[in-house]
């Protein structure tokens, strides 16, 4: 069951129709109020997706609360909105959105980005059980999907674990954005690789003073290319 909370009823009934004929279930729900009770009452769904400007209470402060449940958490969310800059993407992107998707949106693409979305968090991580340690300093572990530095804790979104986690896994070897696209996001449409850039971006944050270990090849991609040890 995937559950929409989108204010606007063309579009409600758009993605409807839309999921429907893609064999999807949905549970549309037009106010915040409507989807917190199905959320408390109902089975959970199995993915979300999630308007910006909402009567009520704002799309991101919803994003923020699904992501601080341990409960709701790990649930995919993908951003449905008019909000297209990329200030707002990188905003949707760091409270740990698993995708944005811009109105006007092509029915196609999004039925393909959903089955993407849902395929990664069916999938999971390669080797989950991998253990990779960066410089002696940043610790990755697969099976706890954690990454420590110098013994503390790093709170990464999902989609930055799995890139610094393939990136880790594959040391020494150079990913195009389009590949890392592929691999971790699970599609590949024009334009798109600037989702991959501020991903990178904001975990180089998080990396603070080991941001470094992420390095850009020029015109090709991404690498990490530190001291790893299984």
């Amino acid at each position: 069951m995937i559950f929409l909370l989108e204010d606007d009823g063309n579009i409600r009934k758009l993605v409807e129709y839309t999921l429907s004929a893609n064999n999807m279930e949905v549970k549309s729900f037009g106010l915040p109020s409507q989807f917190w009770e199905a959320m408390e009452n109902d089975r959970l769904p199995e993915l979300i997706l999630l308007d910006i400007m909402l009567p009520q209470e704002d799309g991101m402060d919803i994003l923020r609360k699904i992501r601080s449940d341990s409960v709701t958490k790990s649930i995919p969310v993908i951003m449905l909105t008019a909000k297209s800059t990329e200030f707002d993407k990188v905003i949707g992107l760091d409270c740990g959105a698993d995708d944005y998707v811009c109105k006007p949106f092509s029915p196609i693409e999004l039925a393909a980005r959903i089955k993407a979305v849902k395929r990664r968090a069916g999938h999971g991580i390669k080797n989950e059980s991998s253990k990779h340690i960066i410089n002696g300093a940043i610790v990755i572990d697969g099976q706890s999907h954690t990454v420590e530095i110098d013994g503390e804790a790093v709170n990464l979104t999902p989609k930055e674990f799995e890139l610094i986690d393939i990136l880790a896994e594959n040391r020494g070897n150079v990913f195009s954005r389009e590949e890392l696209l592929r691999k971790i996001w699970g599609y590949n449409f024009d334009g798109e690789t600037r989702t991959v850039d501020v991903h990178i971006r904001k975990l180089r944050q998080k990396l603070g003073e080991y941001a470094d270990i992420i390095e850009t090849v020029k015109g090709i991609g991404y690498c990490i290319k530190g001291d790893t040890n299984e």
